[in-house]
């Protein structure tokens, strides 16, 4: 398993949004000098809806929603795009960010007809760019 900054990141899984988890999404929070670097998180569950390519995930700690993101693989092109991430202020800095990583990139070479995948953030976002 891996090891975060003395939490257990091997923990990290993504599940669906659902009614039951769908507030604790859109209670999420960024530090103040962050926000302007990612949509929030109920612009982009609004935005899910209408679009059928939305794979929207809620980044799990165990039972504890720490995160959020959503990303496109349409059927007919071999391209995934990542175009939200984020973890809540409360849990940055403890693994969870690269370990949801790992994961989203796992289910995106399960689906089976993606060769590439292109992930979009604010050029000055320094954190998301080391990560990434």
């Amino acid at each position: 398993m891996k090891k975060g900054i003395g939490l257990n990141t091997g923990d990290i899984r993504l599940v669906a949004v659902t009614e039951a988890n769908r507030a604790l999404v859109t209670a999420l929070e960024l530090a103040p000098e962050q926000r302007d670097f990612v949509a929030g998180n109920a612009d982009s569950l609004e935005e899910a809806e209408t679009d059928a390519d939305a794979r929207p995930r809620v980044v799990m700690a165990g039972t504890r929603v720490v995160g959020f993101l959503m990303y496109e693989a349409p059927e007919d092109d071999d391209e995934a795009r990542i175009y939200r991430f984020m973890i809540d202020r409360a849990s940055q800095g403890k693994g969870y960010g690269k370990a949801a990583l790992r994961e989203v990139l796992d289910e995106i070479q399960g689906l089976g007809h993606i060769s590439h995948v292109s992930i979009c953030y604010e050029p000055e976002n320094d954190a998301a760019r080391n990560l990434y």
